[in-house]
């Protein structure tokens, strides 16, 4: 009798099912693995992406944001994040693409009044959902903050002038010149806050530079202060100041006139030879080191003309009637200067 023989083709066959099976499951291990990975990296993006939209720490609340004329979207978003209203310039920018119409922003000044979010802020930015009942004041370049004060009270019906000045006197020369866009609610404190953040804005921007300096930042911020006072223009300030440098240098005195204007609170133009005689640590003609304290509150031009003076061996300079700076290397030189513009 024959025995049954297998079929030749069994084993295979059902090595192929075997196979199938495998692979089967090979397939659905890595399937969830993939689908675990992706749902993982949502879940990272949707946490990141909420975290950029939140506002930061630093958010300006009720502090001016100006949007400048001809501004495109991407300068607009920079601008916010420069500012601390936002975490991410890019998250703002595909918020305004995607869900509104940017070119309804208007080149305005904007106010915050509280942190928010970046899609709130976007949509804030498009709607027009602002306060622009807003006050310009202007703090000059080399304004005192006595006279700052006497002009923020006469716009400003919250805002105290006296306490102002007991605040401010103290950071005299860290109060940043500009022109200022503010809501009429601004009190001392709101003002104050405003002027030392800008401040601190621009001295953060030249940090490197400062660092680097001969001088400490209170000396180039009181060096600035006279400078700010004795030029008239930005060429005239960098002459200026090399020619202080150049004296602070050799241990000469500054013979600034606008530290003794500073004391007596009278013009430059009504000095007299006796007030140059005044005993007090700002007679930079009587002491040699600089003054104390700022005499004023110096701009940008004048804080630069410190970091970046122009290179000269002047030690010398006067003023014509015409506003003109003359400047000499040796007194010689000096004294023919002050013999030809000045008699």
């Amino acid at each position: 009798m024959t025995e049954p023989t297998e079929h030749p083709l069994s084993e295979t066959i059902v090595i192929s099912k075997k196979s199938k099976t495998n692979w089967f499951w090979k397939l659905l291990k890595y399937s969830m693995i993939l689908i675990a990975l992706c749902v993982s990296i949502f879940i990272f993006i949707f946490y990141q992406l909420n975290e950029l939209n939140e506002p930061p720490p630093n958010f300006p609340s009720n502090q001016p944001v100006t949007i400048q004329q001809g501004s495109d979207i991407r300068t607009i978003t920079s601008t916010m994040e420069e500012v601390g209203v936002i975490k991410s310039k890019e998250i703002l920018y595909y918020s305004l693409v995607l869900f509104h119409d940017p070119s309804t922003i208007k080149a305005s000044t904007y106010i915050f009044e509280e942190p928010i979010t970046t899609l709130e802020v976007a949509k804030k930015l498009t709607e027009g959902d602002f306060d622009t009942d807003l006050i310009r004041l202007t703090h000059f370049e080399g304004e005192r903050v006595s006279k700052l004060a006497e002009r923020a009270a006469e716009v400003l019906p919250d805002f105290s002038a006296d306490k102002f000045i007991e605040l401010a006197e103290p950071l005299e020369g860290k109060l940043f010149p500009e022109t200022y866009f503010i809501p009429d609610s601004f009190t001392h404190e709101d003002l104050l806050k405003l002027l030392t953040d800008t401040f601190d804005t621009e001295i953060e921007k030249r940090s490197e530079q400062i660092q680097s300096h001969s001088l400490s930042l209170d000396e180039i911020v009181i060096l600035a202060s006279i400078i700010e006072r004795e030029a008239n223009t930005e060429e005239s300030k960098k002459i200026v100041s090399s020619v202080l440098q150049n004296r602070i240098e050799i241990g000469m005195a500054l013979q600034a006139d606008a530290s003794i204007e500073y004391i007596l609170d009278k013009p430059l133009s009504e000095l007299t030879p006796e007030d140059l005689k005044i005993d007090s640590q700002y007679n930079t003609y009587l002491y040699r080191d600089l003054p104390p304290t700022p005499i004023g509150n110096p701009g940008a031009e004048a804080i630069d003309a410190v970091l970046n003076p122009t290179e000269s061996e002047y030690f010398y300079y006067i003023t014509d009637n015409d506003g003109v700076f003359h400047y000499a290397e040796t007194y010689r030189q000096h004294l023919i200067n002050i013999e030809k513009f000045l008699r």
